[in-house]
């Protein structure tokens, strides 16, 4: 086999396994988002957090957009999400994979997700719920704490797990692939 063709094979089949695992994260957030709760107009959904930073340290930061961004979309199709959705998970799951492709330590990952979510995120969510949703009350820091709630919440759950599955050796065979 020459090496061209090796490449192409390993490409193709780690593509087909980043999909698979964004396809999986997917579902996880999508039925997660059944256990929200409201804050101060958002519906706050922890466990979209938490897979955003196994995206971030599994998957990469594009893949962890996808994700985010499917997620939002079956979310607000199916009544469990709103707008709010898209801005808030997709920034913390784009900065949280930077930040950890970068960095390649776990807190970078965390920080990312926090601060993509919670600031840029809830920030961003403003105009989507001032022109999209019609909502005049809202202004540029609304979403802020309560998002940053919730993604601090899920960020929690995903340091407990990533922690621990660091520690047992699963988390560098889910990122080479050996899993």
């Amino acid at each position: 086999m020459n090496n061209h063709s090796y490449n192409e094979k390993y490409n193709s089949r780690s593509r087909i396994e980043k999909l698979t695992l964004t396809a999986l994260f997917t579902a996880i957030a999508v039925v997660g988002s059944m256990f929200s709760f409201p804050i101060f107009g958002s519906k706050c959904a922890p466990v979209q957090h938490l897979v955003n930073v196994l995206c971030a340290v599994t998957v990469g930061p594009w893949w962890g957009l996808g994700q985010a961004f499917l997620a939002a979309l079956i979310r607000n199709l199916t009544g469990l999400g709103s707008p709010l959705a898209f801005p808030g998970s997709m920034c913390g799951a784009l900065l949280g994979g930077l930040l950890y492709r970068y960095g390649k330590k776990l807190p970078f990952a965390y920080i990312g997700e926090v601060f993509g979510t919670g600031i840029i995120g809830g920030m961003l969510s403003y105009p989507v719920a001032s022109l999209i949703m019609g909502n005049q009350s809202a202004a540029l820091f609304t979403f802020v704490v309560p998002f940053l709630v919730s993604t601090c919440g899920g960020t929690v759950l995903a340091a407990v797990i990533t922690v621990s599955m660091a520690k047992m050796g699963v988390l560098a065979k889910l990122q080479n692939g050996e899993v």
